[in-house]
């Protein structure tokens, strides 16, 4: 159907559900690159240091070589510790940044998300079908032509690499041992420098690709849109029969207030107001309830089975019901029409108004 057909971007509940579940947006080149390139960098800015360490770790095995006859759990104890401590030394400087920048790099893509959803086990993934269809799938084609274009890229480096520097290797035959290794270090790091540029150009491709990868997975169908909004929203058919709850309970708190009423001024059927004016508490008469129609005249039967005061003025009750809210006071304008009639009420009451 067209209308499950999904065209529309996707909203920002989706995204932030989509979010919830893990499903983020990721490039693993960019990772694996920003690991490379960290792990590139500690070694050629460390390597001279890192060399050190193993010179002195060589001279401390080959002391014990000459010096140790027996195998004791102390002499054991103490190489392990050297060799701990040689390996922390010369490795831990790499792992650490190489994970550091990893870990960076990942955070920059998703920003801090924790979710368990992940870890729960999805059945689904066993299903044939489903391994076959991503098998097939876009990004299945997309990872195949990029891991392409990675070895080709690879081997055409290596073979420029050997073309161009066998020269330089083979004179390194009639130099000393670390002359030649500086040499053949020096080539080795301009190199893989030339293989993290190559790499960060396929990871650039490979995270817009991601994107649009991802805006396509979570696109929405027009249906959706209007399911999600309802779910905002509200239904509109609940929202209805909320506001019809909430407006019977209003005109229900209105009817038991009329009998409270010194007085209701009707027009004669189409309008009628509830008014009431406490000496001690009001500055003015409050409208306790007001209605048209059927309303009027529901409030006006119940003025009557409560004793309240009815009297007809056309103008007045209209002219009340249409400026003041229930439960406010009166505007200032029908102050005297409405105190002469309470005076009237009250002296029939026999009540003082002053």
């Amino acid at each position: 159907m067209a209308g499950d057909s999904k065209t529309e971007k996707a909203s920002p509940k989706r995204r932030q559900d989509e979010r919830k579940k893990g499903n983020v947006l990721i490039s693993k080149d960019i990772i694996a690159v920003a690991s490379l390139i960290g792990a590139f960098f500690t070694l050629k800015i460390m390597f001279p240091q890192m060399i050190e360490n193993m010179k002195s770790f060589m001279y401390k095995a080959f002391g014990y070589a000459q010096t140790q006859t027996e195998m004791t759990n102390g002499f054991v104890m103490q190489v392990a510790k050297e060799t701990a401590l040689a390996f922390v030394q010369i490795a831990a400087p790499v792992i650490c940044i190489s994970a550091f920048l990893s870990i960076v790099a990942t955070v920059a893509q998703t920003k801090p998300i924790f979710v368990t959803d992940s870890l729960k086990p999805k059945f689904n993934r066993m299903n044939p079908l489903e391994g076959i269809k991503k098998l097939f799938s876009i990004r299945s084609l997309f990872d195949v032509i990029k891991g392409i274009i990675k070895i080709t890229i690879l081997i055409v480096m290596l073979y420029s690499f050997i073309s161009k520097s066998i020269l330089a290797v083979s004179r390194t035959i009639q130099m000393d041992v670390i002359p030649s290794c500086a040499v053949l270090l020096n080539l080795t790091m301009a190199l893989v420098f030339k293989i993290c540029l190559a790499f960060v150009v396929i990871s650039a491709f490979d995270f817009f690709f991601q994107w649009w990868e991802y805006e396509r997975q979570i696109k929405m169908s027009k249906h959706e849109m209007k399911e999600e909004y309802k779910q905002m929203e509200g239904n509109p058919q609940i929202k209805g029969k909320i506001k019809e709850l909430q407006r019977r309970m209003a005109m229900s708190r209105m009817m038991q207030a009329v009998p409270n009423a010194d007085v209701i001024i009707k027009n004669p059927t189409h309008y009628a107001v509830a008014l009431k004016y406490d000496l001690e508490k009001d500055t003015a008469p409050i409208l306790l309830a007001k209605g048209q129609d059927q309303v009027a005249l529901r409030i006006i039967k119940k003025a009557e089975e409560n004793d309240v005061f009815v009297l007809e003025n056309k103008p007045l009750a209209r002219a009340i019901f249409a400026t003041t809210d229930i439960n406010q006071e009166i505007p200032a304008d029908f102050y005297g029409t409405v105190a002469e009639i309470l005076v009237h009420v009250y002296k029939l009451k026999n009540k003082k108004l002053l």
